[in-house]
């Protein structure tokens, strides 16, 4: 687990970038772009900031959207690293290095799978409602009866 001080320069990273990518970079090929999470190394000297990025639609964008992304963001690493100096105040500014967060998409087809397999089941429901069990109602063995061990119940075919 992080130290509390790598995790307050961590979030203290986030809000920095956030407020930069949404005032201060004017990119056209920047689209919507949502920081998700910030992880400093123990010595803060590297951070790692997750985005994702999507379209008008609200939808991931498509490849092209993404590289244009990743290429607006690299472009503007210089200035970003610059401000979070600044504004932290710390004697190392931690270089950046902006990672694409496939969570999103991940969490996406996962509810995909779910939905197809709720289907399914719904559908074996349905098969099931109306079956009954192969063979007799009841399948366990019962004790015999006293005057079964005697022969009594024995047909005599003679």
């Amino acid at each position: 687990m992080a130290s509390p001080r790598v995790r307050k320069v961590a979030d203290r990273i986030k809000v920095i970038v956030a407020e930069m990518l949404e005032r201060r970079i004017k990119d056209p090929r920047l689209g919507f772009v949502t920081i998700t999470d910030v992880r400093v190394t123990g010595d803060t000297q590297q951070a790692s900031v997750f985005y994702t990025a999507l379209n008008i639609d609200g939808q991931s964008g498509d490849s092209d959207d993404l590289v244009g992304t990743a290429a607006a963001l690299e472009s503007a690493k210089g200035l970003i690293r610059s401000e979070v100096a600044k504004q932290l105040g710390m004697r190392h500014s931690p270089s950046i290095e902006f990672i694409h967060d496939a969570l999103p998409e991940s969490a996406r087809a996962i509810d995909d799978l779910l939905s197809r397999a709720r289907a399914s089941d719904e559908v074996v429901a349905q098969a099931r409602s109306g079956a009954e069990y192969a063979g007799e109602p009841d399948p366990y063995k019962k004790p015999r009866d006293a005057g079964a061990e005697d022969g009594a119940d024995l047909d005599d075919d003679e």
